[in-house]
């Protein structure tokens, strides 16, 4: 920006327009001044509802305490929201979104003056900030990002009428290339004499080749000295448009954008993003080594500010924090990666305003998916994945998963994909997906050929895209077994490793997976136990915290109130008397900015008696498998114990505590034996065993199966020839065991399969042989 001072500056700026626009370079900085000065920003209303008596309104200007916060922390950027500036001076906003380029520097160079006094005035600022005492220059710069533009345009409505115009565009982050370098002052060299003339500066976007030496005269002579040119960071990321913006039968549009400086890593993939920044058109050849160009051109945006989709969000904010975060990030054990936010003190407020009520959790669940009718203990199941547990790192370097996986099981009709949907659009950071249409590549990675430099890149899947987020996956039993098989790991260990085209890597996917599946004959059978009834692999069931089973029962009473609710939502007019309950419901953007902060900002930790009621409840649960029918059935499994951990921990960060309290394990234990009672409940005895989600197999239906081999040994070994048809073989069965107690065809011939694999009978045809 130095460099574009001087061409913007000429001998009298009082009568000095820039070229080609209605911009004066004196009345621009000199509105800018007075609008910086001036101007008082309007409380929010939602704030003052929420803290009530103990808000105060305050009335002095904006943006001197914001340039002096800045100062302070020692950033180089200054946010200043286009409707404060529209609100204030109508035609200096329109200046700056026509003529982007020129306002941008000016209002960069008057930034800069107004921090200079800022600083001068300040005595601990000046020994601090200054360079050469209080005439002398500051030792940083400042830079003026522009967001909240008053009209914001999808990727497909920008037109050749807004190239080189401000534009705000949103949309989610696909991939991010490495860093490159960005030139901003070109150092050359006469070839002939040696001769260097003065740097020369960027002037947007172009560097003035000198075209003749003042030493030599030789024309032409210049050499660029690339060790002696000053860079700055310049990084590509490519977004693409969110799917509720995609209207109907089109696919999503995809846009280049390039972000600067304090930006640079400040996004990554799987973000929704605001960008607000120049939108450019450049022009492409034919052919690498030809000069004719092409009749359409490559756009791209030139990005001055990333909001994120989240409360006081920025990619620089983000930036400045895990910097500042030093010795802390790493007594954490290296675990800065995770979501760091800046709040305000007065959304402070509001969040322990909020948690303090003593209805804190009947609020929350009220306030999940208020369009769906009861489903309390699955709400609060969600509630508990979309806060999470606590992030640990052992000493060895080992991290402790600390999401939560949520399967919802049953009927068609049951408000799965509702509830889905809703965490979905509630949820940050996420991705949604369907089983059908998912791959294994597509939800880990896959490595693609890029358009521009034809180099093979890796580019992230929604497991990698959905990191420190929730992976939605609709229709989880209609999966193929590949895409199955490639959530084994991140499910886990959140990882994702790829050995792929010479791109050997582990890609960080720390997301929780809430999953929903039907029935394979579309109802529930309750004779049958989930792995029956889902038809999924046992490994996998096993990686979930909670398996919620949601029935259509029939229930005169339950179906009335469930007609009301419904007939209820499409007539807003009679729900004049749920009024009162809606008070109760906290707004969606409340919600998620509150969520936020919990998962930021607060870390229970467990206290010894919620350790001591942890160990209590699964000894207690265990005890259940070993006094269940006088067998030994596996009723819980170190598993079930860290998710009562987990639980427990989201639990407390619902109420902002710092501790985990023993009501919190309750409430979690409660939780994790409604789920097991409704998924590991074995429909032969009417327990709980642990090994229908672990194996496939109950304990009883493994004792039958042995009970079976031994009467159908005995039998083949009282024959003569150690042989029998399985006709022949099933009515001496049925005449041993009896009719009702005797096993089915399909049962029968599944037990001889797994006999012959293991070697003890032989099948050949229709007849049976003891080996």
């Amino acid at each position: 920006l130095q460099g574009q001072d001087e061409p913007l500056l000429m001998e009298d700026p009082e009568t000095t327009f820039v070229w080609g626009t209605n911009v004066n370079i004196a009345e621009a900085q000199s509105r800018f001044r007075r609008f910086i000065a001036n101007y008082e920003a309007p409380q929010q209303e939602m704030l003052q509802d929420l803290m009530g008596e103990d808000f105060v309104q305050v009335s002095k200007p904006k943006y001197p305490e914001l340039i002096l916060d800045v100062i302070r922390r020692g950033e180089s950027s200054v946010d200043l929201d286009c409707a404060d500036l529209h609100s204030y001076d109508e035609e200096l906003y329109s200046q700056l979104v026509f003529y982007p380029q020129e306002i941008v520097p000016l209002f960069d160079i008057a930034i800069n003056d107004i921090a200079m006094d800022i600083v001068t005035h300040d005595e601990s600022l000046r020994q601090e900030y200054s360079a050469g005492g209080v005439e002398g220059p500051l030792a940083f710069r400042l830079q003026v990002r522009t967001f909240n533009l008053k009209d914001t345009k999808t990727m497909r409505g920008l037109d050749p009428s807004d190239v080189d115009h401000l534009v705000s565009v949103t949309g989610m982050i696909t991939t991010v290339s490495s860093i490159l370098p960005d030139l901003k002052q070109a150092f050359f060299k006469c070839s002939v004499c040696g001769f260097t003339p003065e740097p020369v500066y960027i002037d947007r976007g172009n560097i003035q080749e000198p075209q003749k030496c003042q030493s030599c005269n030789s024309l032409n002579s210049m050499v660029l000295l690339h060790n002696r040119c000053l860079f700055s960071n310049k990084q590509q990321a490519k977004m693409q448009e969110t799917p509720d913006s995609v209207p109907e039968g089109e696919t999503p549009c995809t846009m280049s954008t390039f972000v600067f400086d304090d930006h640079v890593d400040g996004i990554k993939p799987g973000d929704r993003v605001k960008m607000t920044g120049i939108f450019r058109a450049l022009p492409t050849r034919v052919a690498s080594r030809q000069r004719n160009l092409r009749a359409i051109f490559k756009t791209y945006v030139d990005v001055i500010h990333v909001q994120k989709d989240g409360p006081e969000d920025t990619a620089i904010a983000q930036n400045n924090t895990k910097a500042g975060m030093g010795e802390e990030a790493e007594m954490d054990g290296g675990n800065s990666e995770e979501r760091v936010m800046s709040f305000t003190a007065e959304e402070e407020a509001a969040f322990q305003k909020i948690s303090q009520s003593p209805d804190i959790y009947s609020r929350l669940v009220k306030s999940l998916a208020p369009s769906v009718w009861e489903l309390d203990d699955v709400k609060r199941g969600i509630l508990c994945q979309l806060f999470s547990g606590s992030n640990k790192v052992l000493q060895t370097g080992e991290r402790l998963r600390s999401e939560v996986n949520v399967l919802l099981c049953g009927d068609p009709g049951t408000s799965k994909s509702q509830l889905m949907s809703y965490v979905h659009k509630l949820s940050p950071r996420g991705i949604y997906t369907s089983g059908r249409g998912s791959s294994s590549v597509g939800l880990t990675a896959y490595v693609t050929r890029d358009p521009d430099s034809r180099e093979m890149v890796l580019e992230s899947g929604a497991l990698v895209l959905s990191d420190l987020g929730i992976c939605c996956i609709d229709e989880f039993d209609k999966m193929s077994d590949d895409a199955r098989n490639a959530l084994h790991e991140a499910m886990e260990q959140q990882t994702v490793s790829l050995a792929k085209a010479g791109i050997i890597c582990t890609l960080n996917a720390r997301t929780s997976v809430l999953a929903s599946a039907n029935p394979s004959g579309s109802r529930y059978n309750p004779s049958q136990s989930v792995m029956e009834n889902l038809r999924l692999p046992s490994t996998l069931l096993s990686r979930f915290d909670l398996i919620f089973l949601i029935l259509d029962k029939p229930d005169l009473a339950a179906d009335r109130q469930l007609a009301r609710h419904l007939v209820s939502l499409h007539n807003p007019d009679a729900n004049q008397h749920e009024s009162r309950d809606s008070q109760s419901v906290i707004p969606v953007d409340l919600l998620r900015s509150y969520i936020l902060y919990a998962q930021s900002k607060c870390k229970p930790a467990l206290t010894d008696d919620a350790a001591e009621a942890l160990v209590n409840y699964y000894v207690e649960m265990r005890r259940m498998g070993t006094s269940a029918a006088g067998s030994k059935v596996i009723t819980s499994t170190p598993r079930q114990l860290e998710s009562l951990v987990r639980l427990s921990e989201a639990l407390a960060k619902m109420k902002l505590a710092k501790t985990v309290e023993v009501a919190d394990v309750d409430e979690a234990a409660r939780l994790v034996k409604v789920a097991l009672q409704q998924s590991a409940t074995d429909p032969r005895t009417g327990t709980i065993d642990m090994d229908l989600i672990q194996t496939g197999v109950s304990a009883s239906l493994r004792k039958i199966r042995h009970k079976l081999e031994q009467d159908i040994q005995s039998i083949l070994s009282s024959k003569s020839g150690r042989s029998l048809s399985s006709s022949e073989l099933m009515h001496e069965l049925k005449e041993l065991l009896g009719e009702t107690s005797a096993p089915s065809t399909n049962e029968l011939w599944e037990l001889m399969q797994q006999l012959s694999q293991s070697g003890r009978l032989r099948v050949r045809g229709d007849t049976i042989t003891l080996a």
